[in-house]
C-alpha cells in the first residue's frame, strides 16, 4: 500500500522491439514512477484510469471523511463536561482509524488516499507524486471538504452550525498566538513527511504505511487538538472554517502544514531519503 496512484495502462507504441536479457524483458515504466506497483491484471482495462477518476477519487474520500468527522464532533459535544478532556483522544482514534481503513480501501489504492493537500505536496517533493497533478488533488480534496461538511448539515440539521460543534472548526487555545498555531502546524507536518519518506523507501515500509498515517494522525490530534486545533490538514479545515464563517485563521491553518510539507521534503533530501521531485 503506497501514497502514490497505481500506474495509468499503458498504451502501446510504435518503437524498437523490446529485446530480452539474460533478466528477461524489462517492463515499461509507469509513468507515476517506478515504485508504483502494476495494474490488476494486463489488460486493457488495467490501472485506475485517467487523472480524473483519481481526482473523483480523492474528492469522495475526503467528503466522506469530513461528513464523519462533523458527526462524530456533533456527538461527542454532549452535555456532560467532565468528558471533554477525553473527546481529542477519542476522536483522534476515530479519525486515525478512518484514514487508515479509506486508504486501504478500493478508491484510496486507486488515488492513493492522500485525503490531505500538504501529504499530496509533500509526495511530489520526495519524488514519488507527479507535479502537474498537485493542484487537481488539492482542488478535489477541497471541494470534497466543503461537501461532506454540507451532508452532515443537511443530515443532522442546523445543530452542527451551533456552538460548540461549529461544523467541527478547529480553533486553537486562546493563549495561542498564530505564529505558535502556524509553527505547530508545521511540524506534524515536517514530521509526517520525514515518515513517509522512511517508509516509502522499502517494501516493508510500504506495507505499514496506512497504519503509520493513522497512527500519527491520531497523536496529532490528541496531543495538538486541545492546543493549536490539530488539524494538520488544509482540507480538515476548509470545509468546516468556511461553513462555519470562521475564516479568521484559515489562512494559518493552510499555509502551516504546506510550510511543514516543504520543510520535511527538504530535510528528507538533506538525508539522502527524497528522490528526485518532478
Amino acid at each position: 500500500m503506497t501514497l502514490t496512484p497505481a500506474p495509468e495502462p499503458v498504451v502501446p507504441r510504435p518503437g524498437p522491439e523490446i529485446r530480452p536479457t539474460a533478466a528477461g524483458p524489462r517492463p515499461p515504466e509507469s509513468p507515476h514512477g517506478p515504485d508504483a506497483g502494476p495494474g490488476p491484471d494486463t489488460g486493457r482495462d488495467a490501472g485506475p484510469g485517467p487523472l480524473l477518476r483519481r481526482a473523483v477519487c480523492e474528492a469522495a474520500l475526503t467528503g466522506l471523511l469530513l461528513f464523519l468527522i462533523v458527526t462524530a464532533v456533533r456527538w461527542l459535544v454532549g452535555p456532560d463536561p467532565g468528558a471533554a478532556a477525553a473527546r481529542p483522544a477519542v476522536l483522534g482514534a476515530v479519525v486515525g482509524t478512518l484514514l487508515a481503513l479509506f486508504m486501504m480501501s478500493p478508491p484510496g489504492r486507486c488515488s492513493g488516499g492522500h485525503l490531505n493537500p500538504a501529504v499530496t505536496l509533500a509526495l511530489w517533493r520526495l519524488g514519488v507524486f507527479p507535479g502537474r497533478e498537485v493542484v487537481p488533488y488539492a482542488v478535489a480534496q477541497s471541494a470534497g471538504s466543503v461537501f461532506g461538511v454540507w451532508c452532515a448539515a443537511l443530515v443532522w440539521g442546523p445543530v452542527t452550525g451551533r456552538p460548540p460543534v461549529r461544523h467541527a472548526s478547529v480553533r486553537a487555545d486562546p493563549a495561542w498566538g498564530d505564529a505558535a498555531i502556524l509553527a505547530a502546524e508545521a511540524g506534524a507536518l515536517a514530521g509526517s513527511t520525514l515518515m513517509l519518506a522512511v517508509l516509502l523507501a522499502s517494501p516493508g515500509g510500504r506495507r505499514v504505511l496506512p497504519y503509520a498515517v493513522g497512527l500519527t494522525t491520531a497523536l496529532v490530534i490528541g496531543v495538538l487538538g486541545p492546543l493549536s486545533g490539530g488539524s494538520a490538514n488544509p482540507a480538515r479545515q476548509f470545509g468546516p472554517a468556511l461553513l462555519a464563517g470562521d475564516t479568521g485563521r484559515l489562512w494559518v491553518y493552510v499555509l502551516g502544514p504546506a510550510v511543514g510539507a516543504l520543510l520535511g521534503a527538504w530535510l528528507a533530501g538533506r538525508t539522502g531519503l527524497r528522490r528526485p521531485a518532478r
